[in-house]
């Protein structure tokens, strides 16, 4: 049992840090990030199940992450507020072509990183954008005016 409430623990944490982390990081990795991801998955591991490496331990502790993820993914679909939370939710940060500096400043996006997302999207500039969304999934979406 006491795996189990470990991992719940852990996964609680985990969420909360990906949350606190913001979309922008989550939808540009970085090789540095990835080498982070590496460590926090051995770091995590460790966490949970300790010095217990028997078979019974790691399928206890995947099952209860699996748990995790179903019941999170429920949570999100069945109550708006928790999926307020759990997601977020899409972020204006360019208006009528006009860069939205309050919400940039908070996911820590530059402008030129707009407009870069922008010139992907063949978009030449932001004059020609009605809304730039910063979508749950870190993702930038456009409106042409």
């Amino acid at each position: 049992m006491d795996l189990v409430f470990r991992t719940v623990a852990i996964f609680a944490f985990i969420l909360f840090v990906t949350r606190v982390t913001g979309r922008r990081e989550l939808h540009s990795l970085e090789p540095y990030d990835i080498i982070v991801l590496v460590v926090l998955g051995d770091l995590v591991q460790q966490g949970v199940t300790q010095s217990d490496n028997s078979v019974t331990g790691a399928l206890i502790v995947i099952s209860t992450i699996m748990l995790l993820s179903v019941f999170t993914g429920w949570l999100g679909f069945r109550f708006r507020p928790a999926r307020r939370v759990l997601e977020g939710e899409p972020l204006i940060v360019v208006d009528d072509g006009q860069p939205v500096m309050r919400n940039l400043k908070r996911e820590r996006i530059t402008v030129e990183e707009v407009e870069t997302e922008a010139r992907l999207q063949q978009i030449a500039s932001l004059d020609e954008v009605r809304w730039a969304v910063l979508e749950t999934d870190g993702k930038m979406s456009f409106i042409t005016k």
